[in-house]
C-alpha cells in the first residue's frame, strides 16, 4: 500500500496556504472597508442617529408599563401617551427637587470655599513657600490679566456651549417623539420587516432584533439597579458626614452610573471635591474611602451578578469601547458605547450559531478493531 497516496508536495501545500490567506485577507479588507464606511456614514448622520438611539433606550424603560396598560384593554396610542407623560412628570419632579437642593446648598459651599481660600493663603504665606501678601496680589493680578486677554475665546466658548445646549434640547425632543411612536407601533415592526425582506431573511433579522431588544432592556434595568445602589450609599455617606448638596450629588451619581467606569469615577471625584471644599480634609478622606468601597462592591459584586447574563461583555471590552466612544463622539459616545457593543456582540454570537449549525456534520464512526491491529470484522452471511 502506498502510504503517500493522496498527499501533495510542499510546493502545492504552500501555494494552497498562500491562496487561502490571500482570499481571506481580501475578505477581511473588504469587511473593514465596509465597517469604515458605516462609521463614516453614522458620523455624517449623527444628528439623526443619536435621537434614534436615545429613543430606543427610552423605549426600553417605557415599554413594560405600556405593555401592562395594553394588557388591561387600553389602545396603544393612549398607553404610550400615559407612560410618556408620566415619565416626564417624574423627571420634572426630580429636576425640581435637585434644583431646590442646589439653590439651598450653594451659599454654604460658597462660605466654606472662602474659608478654605483664606486658610490656603495663610498656609502659602508660611514655610516653605513664604509668599507675602504682595506676592499673592501679584499672582492674582497676573491671573486676572490672563483672563482678560482670553475673553474672546471665553465668549466664543460660551456661544458654542449655548449652541450645544440648544442642539441637545432639540435632540431630546425628537427622541421623545420617536419613543412615543416606538412604544405605540413597535409591535408592528417585526411583522412588517418580515414581509419586506422575505420569510427566510426576515426570520434571521427578527431573531437578532428580538435578542438585541432583550439585551438593551437587560442593560437598562441592571444598570439602573446598580446606579441606584451607588447613589443611595454615597448619598447616605454625604448626609452622615454633613456634606452639602447631598441630594444633587446622589442624583449625579445615579446618572453617572449609566456611563460605565467613567461616569462613576467623575461623580465620586466630584463628591470628594465638594466634601473637601465644604468640610475639610478629614471629611474628604472619609468620603473618598466611602466612594472607593461602594464602587469596588459595585464593580466586583453587583455588576458581574446583574449584567453577566444580560450583556456577556468582559470588563476590558467595556473599558475599551467606552474609551473609543468617548474619543469619537464625546459624552454621547461614552453613553451609547456599551449598549452598541452589546448589540454587536449579539449579532456576532448569532452569526456564530448560524455558522455552527450549517457546518456541523455527523462524525464518522471509528472502527476500534483496526486500532488494535485486528482484521476488520466481516458480516456473517445468512445461511442460504
Amino acid at each position: 500500500m502506498d502510504r503517500n497516496r493522496g498527499w501533495t508536495d510542499k510546493g502545492e501545500a504552500i501555494g494552497h496556504g498562500v491562496s487561502w490567506l490571500a482570499r481571506w485577507s481580501l475578505r477581511v479588507a473588504l469587511a473593514a472597508l465596509g465597517f469604515w464606511m458605516l462609521a463614516w456614514l453614522i458620523g455624517k448622520l449623527w444628528v439623526v442617529v443619536m435621537p434614534v438611539l436615545l429613543a430606543l433606550l427610552i423605549t426600553t424603560v417605557l415599554w413594560p408599563p405600556a405593555r401592562w396598560l395594553m394588557s388591561k384593554g387600553l389602545n396603544s396610542a393612549l398607553a404610550a401617551t400615559i407612560v410618556l407623560v408620566g415619565g416626564l412628570v417624574v423627571l420634572g419632579g426630580v429636576v425640581a427637587a435637585i434644583s431646590s437642593s442646589i439653590a439651598s446648598g450653594v451659599p454654604e459651599i460658597s462660605r466654606s470655599a472662602q474659608d478654605a481660600l483664606q486658610q490656603a493663603q495663610k498656609w502659602v504665606a508660611g514655610p516653605p513657600f513664604n509668599l507675602k501678601g504682595t506676592d499673592l496680589d501679584r499672582l492674582i493680578a497676573q491671573g486676572v490679566d490672563q483672563v482678560k486677554s482670553s475673553i474672546g475665546s471665553i465668549a466664543s466658548g460660551l456661544l458654542t456651549g449655548a449652541g450645544a445646549v440648544t442642539s441637545g434640547l432639540v435632540t431630546g425632543l425628537v427622541a421623545l417623539l420617536l419613543a412615543f411612536f416606538f412604544v405605540k407601533d413597535g409591535m408592528r415592526f417585526t411583522p412588517w420587516l418580515r414581509g419586506l425582506v422575505g420569510r427566510r431573511a426576515g426570520g434571521h433579522l427578527t431573531t437578532v432584533l428580538e435578542r438585541i431588544w432583550a439585551t438593551l432592556g437587560s442593560f437598562i434595568r441592571s444598570q439602573a439597579v446598580v446606579s441606584l445602589i451607588d447613589a443611595v450609599f454615597i448619598g447616605l455617606g454625604l448626609l452622615i458626614l454633613g456634606v452639602p448638596l447631598a441630594v444633587p450629588l446622589a442624583a449625579l451619581t445615579f446618572l453617572g452610573g449609566f456611563i460605565p467606569i467613567v461616569g462613576a469615577f467623575i461623580a465620586g471625584a466630584l463628591a470628594v471635591l465638594v466634601a473637601l471644599v465644604s468640610n475639610g480634609l478629614t471629611t474628604a478622606i472619609i468620603m473618598l474611602v466611602i466612594v472607593v468601597v461602594v464602587q469596588q462592591v459595585e464593580g466586583n459584586v453587583l455588576q458581574p451578578i446583574l449584567q453577566s447574563r444580560g450583556l456577556r461583555l468582559h470588563a476590558a471590552v467595556v473599558l475599551l469601547v467606552v474609551t473609543a466612544g468617548t474619543s469619537l463622539y464625546g459624552i454621547a459616545g461614552a453613553f451609547f458605547s456599551v449598549p452598541v457593543a452589546a448589540a454587536v456582540a449579539v449579532v456576532v454570537r448569532y452569526l456564530g450559531e448560524v455558522i455552527e449549525a450549517r457546518s456541523t456534520a455527523p462524525e464518522p464512526v471509528m472502527d476500534t478493531s483496526q486500532l488494535a491491529g485486528d482484521e476488520p470484522a466481516t458480516p456473517e452471511r445468512s445461511p442460504e
